[in-house]
């Protein structure tokens, strides 16, 4: 699969599918707009089949949908850096030429789920990040040569971030005036 220039700038090529795969299943919440791309089960499973992490007779049951979301809660603490607990999940531990690798056992939408959850364990996390502005929290890939991205969009949440803060800094600052007029 050819990725573009902007997809490969400072990044190794083979380890982008992962990334991607966690930042897109993160980003099936939208903290801002409020909307979730997984709010029920059917859904769930489509979003996997779009992905190939379910097969096309594969449906998810009740219980898999509150599984999918602490998944993706929990990465996403994990990605910023606060303490996660993760749910089970159907993995076997497989040896390889190269030593042992990660894999997802089974198959169905747990499976899938598995699948994402070794996604983010091949990740590189010092390139997969949240946005630090609270209001948004979206995933991203940081592209930036020294890793130092904090914002998934300079434009939006990193100006929101420092409006606020030169505005909080200019109210410090201002001494308080009294009163022009004269009182009786």
């Amino acid at each position: 699969m050819p990725f573009s220039a902007e997809q490969t700038q400072g990044v190794e090529a083979e380890k982008l599918p992962g990334a991607e795969l966690v930042r897109d299943f993160l980003n099936t919440h939208d903290v801002e707009a409020e909307t979730d791309e997984l709010s029920s089960p059917a859904e769930l499973v489509l979003w996997l089949r779009e992905r190939g992490l379910a097969g096309p007779h594969d449906s998810a049951a009740d219980e898999d949908l509150p599984l999918a979301l602490a998944l993706r809660e929990g990465l996403r603490a994990a990605l910023r850096r606060e303490s996660a607990d993760l749910p089970s999940l159907p993995l076997r531990v497989e040896a390889t030429g190269d030593g042992l690798r990660l894999v997802p056992a089974g198959d169905g939408v747990r499976a899938g789920l598995a699948g994402i959850a070794v996604a983010a364990v091949r990740a590189p996390w010092d390139r997969l990040k949240v946005c630090s502005e609270a209001t948004c929290q979206w995933a991203f890939i940081d592209s930036s040569r020294n890793r130092s991205r904090s914002w998934c969009s300079m434009r939006v949440c990193g100006n929101r971030t420092k409006t606020r803060a030169y505005r909080a800094r200019k109210r410090g600052s201002r001494r308080l005036q009294g009163s022009n007029t004269d009182t009786v």
